[in-house]
């Protein structure tokens, strides 16, 4: 589609930025479909096996590498970003001998929040301009979100992979409108990282082979969330006490000491959802899980990912008062559950006979 007559692209640009804003994104930008720097490197990111189980990013390396391999017909994207940051305390400060649940799945489902937005915002804008192709995605597509985000001027990439932004630091969740619309791209934000090194430092896993890569297998996020099979024994102790992501990389990121902004109600921590006691979660059946999460990202682990994490987060972190839930978690009937509550077992013992405490 070329620019509606009268209108100047520049003009179209900045009026969808308006639009944007004023259907509640906190961020708006415009990238052309011409492939982002960034993108050059997801091939081999995927090559070198960092993807790990995640089938759906090998399956879309080509895509994910040339959006015009999935719609020719694109000329320009419109990445927009919601803050979903509350004044509750990090990871890295809240109680002990309890699980730890990412920041991002406090509250509402994030996809269902923003797809509702993103569609809002393609209705005022085809009501403004007339007719014309927009597709809308949030985490979901053959659309590497954070290279298209950062080529929109949304943010820069951090070490940790994270885009960082001077007022939102990391917390804003992405999606797009791939458009067919002739519009000009805003310009990328210079690095923000400098020599800092917090993130790497601070990863328990040790996921960061170098500055601004990603070992997705080693992640916490992706071992509590993304990995669908048992936990590998070398690598649970790194878990610590998260049941569900992580947020360490991000809690130890100055920008976000520096943040200015808060997201909405819709984000807001459900009861219990940021530091939840061990036992309210080892004593989850299927139907009780899927009332306590429901519209939660934390219903994409299912019961059995969740109580698998569970029996390592207590292993990691819990106390002599939570030995008799890993003892229940080793009947459970689903053995991906039993075999690591068996595994917290021994780790909780060997931890108590050393006098870990809750070390």
């Amino acid at each position: 589609m070329n620019v509606p007559q009268g209108r100047s692209g520049a003009e179209l640009t900045e009026r969808a930025r308006e639009l944007a804003l004023e259907t509640g994104f906190d961020l708006a930008g415009f990238a052309r479909v011409d492939s982002p720097p960034d993108l050059g490197f997801f091939a081999e990111w995927v090559a070198r096996g960092y993807a790990g189980e995640m089938g759906y990013l090998k399956a879309q390396a080509a895509k994910r590498s040339d959006l015009k391999v999935a719609f020719p017909w694109a000329r320009s994207v419109l990445c927009v970003g919601l803050q979903y940051d509350t004044p509750h305390p990090y990871s890295t400060e809240a109680a002990a001998e309890s699980g730890w649940v990412s920041r991002y799945a406090w509250g509402d489902d994030y996809h269902d929040v923003m797809k509702a937005m993103l569609e809002r915002l393609r209705e005022r804008l085809r009501a403004e301009l007339g007719p014309f192709e927009a597709w809308a995605y949030v985490d979901t597509g053959p659309i590497a979100e954070k290279a298209w985000a950062a080529a929109a001027g949304l943010g820069a990439l951090g070490k940790n992979t994270c885009l960082l932004h001077p007022e939102h630091g990391s917390w804003f969740f992405l999606g797009e409108l791939v458009t067919d619309l002739e519009l000009p791209g805003d310009t990328p934000r210079a690095d923000m990282c400098g020599s800092c090194t917090a993130c790497l430092d601070a990863c328990p896993t040790q996921a960061f082979p170098a500055p601004y890569v990603l070992d997705a297998t080693r992640c916490i996020s992706y071992l509590t969330i993304e990995l669908k099979r048992a936990i590998p024994e070398e690598q649970r102790e790194g878990l610590g006490r998260h049941v569900f992501g992580c947020d360490i990389c991000q809690d130890v990121c100055p920008w976000n000491r520096k943040r200015r902004k808060r997201g909405g109600p819709a984000f807001e921590p459900r009861r219990g959802a940021e530091s939840p006691d061990f036992a309210g979660l080892a004593s989850l059946d299927d139907e009780a899980f899927g009332v306590r999460f429901r519209r939660s990202p934390v219903k994409r682990a299912k019961r059995r990912g969740l109580l698998r994490n569970v029996a390592v987060a207590i292993g990691n972190k819990g106390g002599a008062p939570h030995r008799a839930l890993l003892e229940r978690l080793a009947q459970d009937g689903d053995w991906l559950v039993a075999e690591h509550a068996r595994w917290g077992l021994a780790r909780l013992d060997a931890r108590l006979s050393a006098g870990a405490g809750s070390s």
